[in-house]
């Protein structure tokens, strides 16, 4: 992955952390589980454990990201 690309994945929201932050489990064998946040600009996103969503990880930091979707049912 080069410097300024963002790589995006699906997971499963497993808990849910102060200050908007959650823990996300991730369909990718790599790695295990990321913290993210909700962007500001989708704060009206709700989100729960179990819920399914699109992760955008940091290509500075692997185990952060934002979530970019949720992926509807």
């Amino acid at each position: 992955m080069k410097c300024g690309e963002r790589l995006e994945i699906s997971g499963v929201v497993a808990e849910q952390l102060p200050n908007a932050m959650f823990r996300v489990i991730l369909n990718d064998s790599r790695r295990s589980s990321v913290t993210v946040h909700v962007p500001p600009a989708s704060s009206l996103l709700r989100l729960r454990p179990g819920d399914e969503v699109v992760v955008e990880l940091s290509p500075y930091d692997q185990g952060r990201g934002r979530v970019v979707r949720k992926v509807s049912p």
